[in-house]
């Protein structure tokens, strides 16, 4: 119970002058629960297109997503999403813009603060409840975002390039922190980047999708030991295999 199980998905996109424009093809994915994924692919081969329709927010075009024995075809409270963009509200502090969600799901604010706050505890940012988003590093930001999509308590967290704009320190220490949050809480992960370095350090399995239109080229099991070290010789093995396999025409990035 818990797995994604995603069966010949394709979703096309019609051009405002009726020319398609077909995103991703004949996807076919199992995700167990508690799995943490990559995903990797070159720009515009559907990525984010897929996230999307995992979590209700596009259609699909054909085939199915099935998720814990159910079916999905709209936004669905088991499916959390993060974005590269932070998306948080400007005129929301930051417990506010956590408790969000529960407050348009009717919860009373006394359930809804107080798990709130376990969540922006878990993030590392309690004391920050009442501080601004624009009073916040892009870290920090990042960071409330993730306990707002936790706080609903979904089986699965989308991460659509969470740290793609940030600088390279920051982004190491949020892969970390990122680890120990998926420790504690055992949530399903995909987690879409273009980081090669990035999807080794943190995955179980890094799926590679092909160029537009995005279909599974590989997954490869990433079997290391955690926690990685990115400059031993096993993570460099382990990343070259990775740049092997998509240098490769079939799979290639450019």
């Amino acid at each position: 119970m818990g797995d994604l199980v995603i069966r010949n998905l394709s979703r096309t996109f019609v051009r405002d002058d009726g020319s398609e424009l077909e995103a991703i093809r004949d996807v076919n994915l199992t995700i167990h629960k508690e799995e943490f994924i990559c995903i990797l692919g070159p720009s515009g081969c559907g990525k984010t297109t897929l996230l999307r329709t995992i979590a209700g927010l596009d259609r699909l075009t054909s085939g199915e997503i099935m998720l814990d024995g159910e079916k999905i075809d709209g936004p669905n409270p088991k499916v959390g999403i993060v974005f590269q963009e932070y998306s948080l509200f400007p005129w929301r502090n930051v417990i506010d813009n956590v408790a969000f969600g529960l407050e348009m799901q009717g919860m009373g604010p006394e359930e809804r603060y107080a798990r709130a706050e376990k969540y922006l505890d878990l993030v590392g940012l309690s004391q920050f409840s009442k501080s601004y988003p624009s009073e916040l590093s892009g870290g920090m930001r990042q960071r409330v975002a993730v306990a707002r999509a936790l706080a609903l308590d979904p089986l699965i967290l989308l991460m659509d390039e969470p740290f793609g704009a940030l600088d390279a320190q920051t982004r190491n220490l949020l892969q970390n922190e990122l680890l120990e949050i998926w420790g504690k809480t055992k949530k399903t992960i995909i987690f879409v980047t273009h980081s090669v370095d990035e999807a080794v350090f943190l995955a179980d399995r890094l799926i590679v999708l092909t160029s537009r239109p995005g279909s599974v080229c590989e997954a490869i099991p990433i079997e290391l030991p955690r926690p990685r070290d990115r400059t031993g010789s096993g993570f460099a093995q382990v990343r070259r295999k990775v740049l092997d396999l998509i240098a490769q025409p079939r799979c290639s990035l450019q």
